[in-house]
């Protein structure tokens, strides 16, 4: 009666918390929500104007699947003006997000028993994407001490005959990590070996980066690679634009049809108001961003501060995104007031939003136990709040002595 290839998908870990975070919500508890994937603020008003106006003039109906003739040109200038990239408008295709087009690229792409490559830590839906279209993802573990980076020669070695993607996301969610311009060097030069395998570079975090750390677009390090390179972005992080979903790829024009093809059988279309609002983000001036950027720096930098104060947690600093990746080993073992044991990062993830009231998301859902997302993209008073209750929460738990209590 249902697919058999459902069986191996799980329910987003970032919806199931904020489902979570919800249901408390509606018993009457005061829950700190540090699982956030989108800003706390609102889109800006000069973009919400222009979703107005498109509904004043008349932008209600279908579109052209791949996107209105106006957003595809103001996408192409946006990746030359940004990225120093060319692309035809007929190289883009528009999506209701970045994650429907990293979905319609794969089935677009993908057999039964090829395999993707997903270096991890990685954003949660990339591996089931993958299983919902028959292939396999091959998950390569990066370590801290690694900077939570893919190494060219742990890619390399990850490489079979069936390997037909890899999915390259920088800054990266959820450590961070921001790839410099000779490490994605060294990771296409392996590729240039292997033609057999395309990239899929997700940068929807592109323009939130810290510490001196420079965004850098894999194609503008290797042009060589277009022909077999799928650039993601979107609107949803930069213009705290989450709700108006529009998302896009820029490609290799056959990709770009193949994906179209099944927007016509799907979605048929992206919002027309949506679309048209997005084109004011776009052309229109970028201030915002900027501050955006500005208060996710001050923002990090104050949860820096206050991960350092709590034993048994530690933390690399991010240089991009809006999350910490943050090390809990040093609270496993503990024992709770209830005489419970932390025993791995989900037990430590259940017992903050039992004791604290504050929701996380384990690491093993993103591919590496031992640690959890924290959020910075909500208020610094949520931020100082929450981060007080953790404390106190950690405070209350207790070595083991000798007997583990169940």
């Amino acid at each position: 009666m249902f697919s058999e290839r459902l069986a191996s998908v799980k329910p987003s870990p970032s919806m199931a918390a904020k489902a979570k975070v919800d249901a408390l919500r509606a018993q009457g508890h005061k829950v700190i929500d540090f699982t956030i994937g989108e800003p706390d603020f609102d889109t800006a008003a000069h973009i919400i104007e222009g979703g107005i106006n498109a509904l004043k003039s008349g932008h209600t109906r279908y579109t052209a699947s791949a996107g209105t003739p106006a957003l595809r040109a103001a996408i192409a200038r946006k990746l030359e003006r940004e990225n120093q990239l060319s692309f035809r408008a007929e190289e883009i295709v528009v999506g209701c997000g970045a994650k429907h087009i990293i979905y319609n690229a794969f089935a677009a792409s993908l057999n039964e028993g090829d395999e993707v490559i997903v270096p991890a830590p990685f954003w949660v839906s990339y591996p089931d994407m993958v299983a919902l279209q028959a292939a396999k993802p091959v998950i390569v573990p990066c370590t801290e001490s690694s900077g939570f980076k893919l190494k060219a020669a742990e890619l390399a070695a990850a490489i079979t005959p069936r390997t037909r993607w890899l999915i390259l996301n920088t800054p990266n969610n959820p450590s961070g990590a921001v790839y410099t311009r000779e490490e994605l060097a060294a990771i296409c030069e392996v590729l240039r070996a292997h033609p057999q395998v395309w990239l899929m570079t997700d940068e929807i975090y592109e323009h939130f980066v810290y510490n001196g750390a420079r965004h850098v677009s894999p194609l503008s390090v290797a042009p060589d690679l277009r022909e077999r390179t799928l650039l993601v972005n979107g609107l949803s992080k930069a213009y705290a634009f989450t709700g108006w979903r529009i998302g896009y790829g820029a490609g290799p024009l056959e990709l770009i049809k193949r994906i179209n093809l099944l927007l016509t059988q799907s979605t048929t279309c992206a919002s027309a108001m949506s679309q048209e609002a997005a084109v004011v983000a776009l052309d229109g001036p970028q201030d915002c961003v900027a501050e955006a950027a500005q208060l996710f720096a001050k923002r990090c930098d104050r949860v820096m501060q206050l991960i350092g104060q709590i034993p048994g947690l530690s933390c690399v600093r991010p240089d991009g995104a809006f999350y910490t990746f943050v090390n809990v080993q040093g609270l496993l073992g503990q024992i709770t007031p209830e005489g419970r044991e932390l025993a791995s990062d989900v037990d430590v993830m259940v017992y903050f939003i039992m004791q604290a009231q504050v929701a996380v998301i384990d690491g093993t859902s993103y591919g590496c136990p031992g640690y959890l997302r924290i959020s910075f993209a909500t208020s610094m008073d949520e931020i100082e709040n929450g981060f007080a209750a953790i404390a106190k929460a950690v405070a209350a738990c207790r070595p083991a002595m000798g007997t583990i209590h169940a």
